[in-house]
């Protein structure tokens, strides 16, 4: 059974992400799409809030599992018999940090190869920081977020508004 992992901070899943998923799903036996911490992002989520998201987005994909993990990359693949990464480029300046990435993960986990899909056209631009930025400004999301994450995006917006709001 052929096992590829998709790594990511998900904060929050979006379609892009989704489209990334979808197509994984119709190449692998088994895919594992794993919330990480990513050391260099503040999470909008916590990652059990991430986890149920991604979980409720990819009900509907059979040979899809959802896990969070705080270590490394590499040691998680090693841990699960990850024989693939799974990772979306949408531009050239994805390319170069997933490819960065992708050597160090191979020096600590020789087995594991990385696979780039690149992302379908309408969400080359999408990312989640974006998403964010656009739901603290009220803009509609419905053609950026999967429907079953959208109520929960929303209740965080909005509780995150009203503290800003008390806070000027």
């Amino acid at each position: 059974m052929k096992t590829a992992l998709y790594p990511g901070s998900f904060d929050p899943v979006t379609n892009g992400h989704m489209n990334i998923i979808e197509r994984a799903a119709r190449l692998f036996d088994r895919v594992i799409v794993c919330i990480m911490i990513n050391s260099e992002k503040a999470p909008f989520f916590t990652l059990r809030e991430r986890e149920q998201m991604v979980r409720s987005a990819t009900a509907h994909l059979q040979n899809v599992e959802v896990d969070a993990y705080e270590g490394l990359t590499a040691e998680y693949a090693k841990l699960h018999n990850c024989c693939t990464m799974v990772k979306g480029l949408r531009a050239g300046s994805d390319f170069e940090k997933e490819f960065q990435m992708a050597m160090i993960n191979r020096k600590l986990n020789p087995a594991l190869e990385s696979m780039f899909l690149t992302s379908e056209h309408q969400y080359m631009y999408l990312s989640s920081s974006i998403v964010k930025e656009l739901g603290m400004h009220g803009a509609d999301l419905t053609d950026f977020l999967p429907e079953s994450v959208l109520p929960d995006f929303q209740k965080k917006i909005t509780r995150l508004r009203k503290i800003k709001e008390a806070e000027q």
